[in-house]
């Protein structure tokens, strides 16, 4: 039997077998700056910085911080949006010989505490926003964190005193407690950035990242990313764009980055292999439609990746026909399954195919990705380089199962995190008899390599001893032409033991419909054993704070609403 048929489904000039570079992972940077020093790097606000003098910042930040005490085994936090202090301080702190911890600016002050403590994290980068700077500036204190870099949005803009005056009129600065423990973003910078460089003895080993997981229960667990495994993602990504001829060109793209950066996905997609690929990186703060088409279109961006509801509201934008979006080379999705409809309508719109894939916090994100042209309806793509994925059965630990067969997805590569940080029990639950990350996904493959999302393991439902999987029913409920999101998860039923019930939202202007209304639909689209039991209509649908539609608020309220009975 192949245990790899995936290969033949790759585009000619494309290998499995790739070597990864051997280096820290701040080299991508280094070796941009060197290829393409007056090749613009970064696009904030009206200001471009080249790579020359992004590498030239990143380097006196670097020495800044070892100034502050910054150096191998010290954990530096991220609290940003997507801003050039973003990369500078990401780099920086790397190149100061410390490990990057990104920090969620929606997280809850409870989380915020975990990762703090769970981290160790003493010195943390943010800015004077009154969205961000509070919620940082409160830990200090009550929390192990000592010290604030705080930044400015303005002066990374041509015009910081318009900028700022703006912002304090809408009320979204804040007033900073400048003493000694707040640094200024600027003052970090004021030297002349010969720092102290320490060598990484082995990229596989040095942690680069703490990433902490959006799990669903508990608190959020830290994954350990090495500088190999992100310098694997990034390769495989690039090499899963060349083919013959190669999708995007070396020192010649611009990324549009409205995904916010603590984001695994957009950290690794738009910053590194942005800059890996000598691209422009046009950073947005905030994912707004409107503002996305408009940058496509004047920008000539080429390159877009995001999550499934940002292509949904794109397509749904009024403005959307009146955009030339011919710029788009590449579109990529991720963070969540893309339905069928939606990747089908935004082709037929924009006329660019959506490559899905698949990838996890704790795969750095890499995993699976669509050949071009060779997409399959319904599935996330194929492994990506250097990427082996076996499909362990349900009900046997030890045993996997033949293509065509449901089991949970493992996975082995370079890209796969080192480990859970300080939490061995998690890191080995997580593993297989053989060493493969155990991924929660349900999925079968096919005979040439194709994946094929079922579900997670855990929303798995048991409707009269039937297995039942909410992905399959929410691929079906999308193909309702009133539709915009769709949501499915198991309620108690005292016959059947669970049953599925449907959350929608309507695309604008469309007619609400009933649950006798739905299941005539989809009589023929699922078997009697999946039929949806129950439906609600919502103007919107819970998301996480990177836009993935969120079932874990809707199976709380459905848990409140049992208990109140």
């Amino acid at each position: 039997m192949d245990d790899k048929p995936w290969i033949k489904s790759y585009p000619a000039g494309m290998r499995w077998d790739i070597e990864i570079e051997a280096a820290p992972l701040q080299k991508i940077l280094d070796d941009a700056v060197a290829k393409w020093p007056e090749r613009p790097a970064v696009e904030f606000m009206g200001r471009r910085l080249g790579y020359r003098e992004l590498g030239a910042m990143t380097d006196r930040a670097a020495k800044g911080l070892q100034q502050l005490g910054v150096g191998p085994g010290v954990h530096v936090g991220l609290y940003l949006p997507n801003s050039p202090h973003c990369v500078v301080a990401f780099f920086a702190i790397l190149k100061a010989g410390g490990t990057v911890v990104n920090y969620s600016p929606l997280d809850a002050a409870k989380v915020l505490e975990h990762k703090i403590g769970d981290s160790q994290t003493d010195l943390l980068f943010t800015l004077d926003l009154a969205a961000l700077y509070p919620n940082m500036a409160g830990m200090l204190g009550r929390t192990r964190l000592q010290r604030l870099i705080v930044g400015n949005i303005g002066e990374m803009s041509p015009a910081p005193e318009a900028v700022n005056a703006q912002l304090k009129a809408g009320r979204q600065l804040a007033d900073v407690a400048w003493d000694e423990r707040h640094v200024r973003f600027a003052a970090l910078l004021d030297n002349d950035g010969r720092f102290t460089r320490h060598a990484v003895a082995d990229p596989a080993d040095c942690i680069a990242v703490l990433q902490y997981t959006g799990g669903t229960t508990g608190l959020p667990k830290g994954a350990m990313l090495t500088h190999t495994n992100l310098r694997a993602a990034v390769e495989q990504f690039a090499e899963s764009t060349r083919g013959e001829p190669p999708i995007l060109a070396e020192g010649e793209e611009r990324f549009l980055g409205v995904l916010p950066p603590f984001h695994i996905y957009a950290l690794t997609v738009n910053m590194l292999f942005g800059l890996r690929l000598g691209a422009e990186l046009i950073q947005h703060i905030r994912f707004d439609p409107k503002a996305a088409l408009e940058d496509i279109e004047r920008k000539k961006v080429s390159v877009f990746c995001g999550v499934p509801t940002m292509f949904t509201a794109l397509i749904d934008h009024p403005d959307t026909a009146r955009h030339d979006l011919r710029s788009l080379k590449y579109c990529g999705s991720g963070g969540a399954p893309l339905p069928v409809e939606v990747g089908q309508r935004y082709t037929a719109v924009t006329g660019v195919d959506v490559s899905e894939g698949w990838g996890m916090t704790e795969t750095s994100p890499s995993g699976t990705f669509t050949p071009r042209g060779k997409a399959k309806a319904g599935s996330c793509g194929i492994p990506l380089p250097n990427i082996d994925i076996k499909l362990l059965a349900l009900d046997s630990p030890t045993t996997y199962v033949a293509p065509g067969e449901k089991g949970e997805m493992c996975i082995r590569g370079p890209n796969v995190m080192k480990g859970y940080w300080k939490n061995p029990e998690a890191t080995a639950e997580g593993t297989t008899f053989d060493g493969l990350f155990r991924t929660g996904d349900v999925a079968y493959m096919d005979d040439d390599g194709y994946l094929f999302i079922v579900d997670r393991c855990k929303d798995m439902l048991l409707c009269s001893g039937f297995n039942v999987y909410p992905r399959v029913l929410e691929e079906a409920i999308y193909q309702h032409r009133a539709v915009a999101e769709v949501c499915v998860i198991g309620i108690p039923d005292e016959y059947r033991g669970q049953s599925p019930k449907a959350f929608v939202a309507l695309k604008p202007g469309a007619a609400a419909f009933t649950l006798q209304e739905l299941q005539a639909f989809l009589k023929d689209k699922i078997g009697k054993h999946e039929m949806i039991q129950a439906l609600e209509i919502r103007a919107e649908l819970p998301k996480t704070p990177v836009g993935k539609l969120s079932k874990k608020e809707l199976i709380d309220e459905e848990a409140r609403k049992r208990a109140a009975v």
